[in-house]
């Protein structure tokens, strides 16, 4: 299978590649001067699999990666295989007042007006925000629900050994709950969630939680973090109920500004660890985060689903 990429997603893409399975197709990609973008194919793809990784970090993404598939059909590609390990619009993947437009289901026709192949188009998605969103995706293109649970249990099994602590994996809102039960049932350990309540100036405050921490570890998962708010909510009614230790895991790590520096500075924290799914966490590597590829998770897609 030839394996492409949008320009935000070619660092994951050869850490794919050197998981074999997969051989590089090319693109060449620049902009005008008045923005407009130049994509030219290199590869030949004429009948032969194509997987294409992208993602909807941006507008400019999305339109980039709808371009790409679309001319990767055009030149004759057999099948069409979109990896995205990001699927942003969480804000909007429901409407809640009257006239609001669900982002995450316009969004989801863009991409299913992608030409279909003669072998067929499947699209797989990474720990979405709900699990319902895939059906967002209309006519032909085939949508899956990947978990990255794997590297989840394998990062929170690695935490359990810093100390002699019981760890408690914990979410920051009742919303998150059966995630969290379901990977605590899986490493044999409590589970706990927080409950919260919003005052008339629209904050948030942790009212109570599900299970006693003191004298424990634990960890707060999330399916994502972006400006940290929640987390260090949640970090702090954990700390002040007797946690004696902080980390948080996440599979998505969206990062806008300031958000870690907002995180670093709330020094709750022995340890934050999320995947590669979103390129914003890659300049933060190493840098008080800790980053883990979902690269072997995708290539198992691909060697099982040629």
């Amino acid at each position: 299978m030839l394996l492409f990429s949008t320009v935000a997603y070619r660092p994951l893409r050869e850490r794919m590649l050197q998981e074999e399975g997969a051989l590089p197709g090319e693109v060449e990609t620049h902009h005008f001067p008045d923005g407009e973008r130049y994509q030219r194919i290199l590869t030949d793809v004429d009948g032969k699999d194509v997987a294409l990784l992208a993602g909807t970090i941006s507008e400019a993404d999305t339109l980039e990666l709808f371009d790409l598939a679309s001319g990767l059909i055009e030149e004759g590609a057999r099948t069409l295989t979109l990896l995205m390990p990001y699927y942003g619009h969480a804000t909007m993947e429901r409407a809640v007042r009257p006239g609001e437009i669900v982002t995450a289901k316009t969004r989801a026709r863009l991409i299913s007006a992608i030409p279909l192949a003669p072998g067929g188009n499947r699209l797989f998605v990474l720990d979405v925000h709900t699990e319902g969103l895939p059906y967002y995706f209309e006519g032909s293109i085939r949508p899956h629900h990947l978990y990255a649970k794997p590297l989840i249990l394998e990062v929170v099994r690695g935490m359990r050994g810093e100390g002699e602590e019981e760890v408690v994996l914990a979410c920051t809102d009742a919303g998150r709950a059966k995630w969290v039960e379901s990977l605590a049932n899986d490493l044999g350990i409590h589970a706990s969630f927080v409950f919260k309540r919003r005052d008339e100036t629209g904050r948030t405050h942790v009212t109570a939680m599900s299970a006693q921490v003191e004298g424990r570890r634990v960890v707060l998962y999330d399916d994502m973090i972006r400006t940290g708010g929640s987390l260090i909510g949640a970090a702090r009614a954990y700390r002040d109920a007797g946690a004696v230790g902080l980390s948080a895991v996440a599979t998505h790590g969206l990062f806008p500004e300031g958000s870690m520096e907002r995180l670093h500075g709330s020094g709750l924290f022995d340890r934050i660890v999320v995947t590669d799914s979103h390129p914003r966490v890659l300049p933060w590597a190493g840098k008080g985060l800790e980053v883990v590829s979902v690269a072997p998770l995708l290539m198992q897609v691909l060697r099982g689903h040629p």
